[in-house]
This record gives C-alpha cells, sequence and structure tokens, in this order.
C-alpha cells in the first residue's frame, strides 16, 4: 500500500512538473509576442497563436492575462530569442531555440550540459543544414472531414497530414513560410487548434540503442529545464 502511494505521488509530481515547464515555456512566447507586436490578440498573430496553445495547455485564463499584463510593465524581464547549435551523446545533432534575459549565464549553462554528456557547443550556424523548419499544427478531428479540408488548405501552404484517428487528432505540416498564413487558414475554417509550432525536422536520422537514446533524452530533459 505504501509503494502505491508512493508511486501516485510520483507520477503526480512528473506531471506538475511537465505542466510547469510548459507553462514556463507559453508564458516566454506570449512575452516576447507582445514586446514585438503589442498586446492585443486581434491585431498580433504571435500572441493568438501563443495564447491558443496555452488554451491547449490548460493554462489557467488568470495566468494567460497576467503574463500579458508583465510584459506591459516598467520592470519586465526583456526577453532575447537565441539559438544553440552543439552536439550531444553519440554524435546526435542538438539545436536549442530559448528566450532568455541572460544570455551570457544561458550560454554557459548550454555549454556546460552539452559537455556533461559527452558533447560539445558548436558555432552558430554549424548545423542548420541538417535541419528543414515546418511549421507543425496540432488539431482536433472531431466533426472533420479531412480530404475535404486538405483540398481547402493547399492553398494556405498545407504540405503533408499526419491522422491519428484514435487520438482525434491530426498533424499539418507547411512550410516555414507559410506559417502565419496556415495559422490564419486554420483560424478562419474555425478549427479546434490544439497547438502551433515550428519545429526543426532532421533530414537524416541516426538509429541508437535504446542505452544511448536514453543518454539524449537525459540530456534533452535538462536543456528542457526552466
Amino acid at each position: 500500500m505504501g509503494r502505491a502511494f508512493e508511486f501516485r505521488k510520483e507520477r503526480k509530481f512528473r506531471r506538475w512538473n511537465a505542466m510547469a515547464k510548459t507553462f514556463t515555456k507559453i508564458g516566454r512566447e506570449i512575452a516576447i509576442s507582445v514586446k514585438n507586436g503589442g498586446p492585443d490578440p486581434a491585431t498580433n498573430p504571435r500572441l493568438r497563436v501563443a495564447i491558443q496553445n496555452a488554451k491547449g495547455a490548460n493554462m489557467p485564463k488568470d495566468r494567460i492575462e497576467n503574463a500579458i499584463k508583465r510584459v506591459t510593465e516598467k520592470d519586465a524581464k526583456d526577453f532575447d530569442e537565441v539559438v544553440y547549435e552543439g552536439y550531444g551523446p553519440h554524435a546526435i545533432a542538438i539545436v536549442v531555440e530559448t528566450a532568455t534575459d541572460n544570455t551570457a549565464r544561458t550560454v554557459a549553462n548550454v555549454r556546460v550540459l552539452l559537455n556533461k554528456a559527452g558533447g560539445s557547443l558548436g558555432k552558430t550556424g554549424s548545423l542548420d543544414y541538417m535541419f528543414v523548419r515546418k511549421g507543425l499544427f496540432k488539431i482536433s478531428t472531431e466533426g472533420v472531414n479531412l480530404d475535404d479540408l486538405e483540398l481547402e488548405l493547399i492553398d494556405a501552404g498545407l504540405e503533408e497530414i499526419q491522422n491519428y484517428p484514435e487520438e482525434n487528432m491530426a498533424f499539418l505540416y507547411s512550410a516555414f513560410s507559410d506559417f502565419g498564413t496556415m495559422a490564419k487558414a486554420l483560424e478562419e475554417n474555425k478549427l479546434s487548434v490544439i497547438s502551433a509550432e515550428l519545429q526543426r525536422i532532421p533530414s537524416t536520422t541516426t538509429e541508437l540503442s535504446e542505452a544511448e537514446a536514453e543518454d539524449v533524452i537525459n540530456l534533452i530533459e535538462k536543456l528542457e529545464d526552466p
């Protein structure tokens, strides 16, 4: 009984920890969106996407509103978007996209984590050629005809649909340059968007053993800590 209780506590802690990381990440995206385009989602497409992601992650409404409000205050932190590139364990290419209010501290932390994992930090742009940037939109497919949707969204930049019927969900991919157009088209079609993000898709992959994959996952989890 004691073990079962401890297991439930650990599982609950992990769930809350993952949620806290997600909320922190979304909060920073909201801050950058407001900083670059203003606090009104009606005139700021990037902020609309950030709020959409917040709702998809079940972020409380008051927390979303507070994240927007904080950016307009005089003592608000000024976040910069930075990209770091390097290699992790087993020569796996790693690209870290982050928002920080202290670039010197962040680059030092990234370098330490990569070094401890047996990797190294590279020069900016050294690994960019290994990835293709894509827009990824996760939508609910409840009541949606994907064949009709595909025809509707081709002109907006839709490149690929991956359907997951058992989860009532589909992944829609667009080119990086069509991200804004796709977001607007999904909004106009009143589709339920669970999340929207830009991803770097590797042009080549490497097969790892279970132990090697665990090494890479451990590094990624440390890099994703707020």
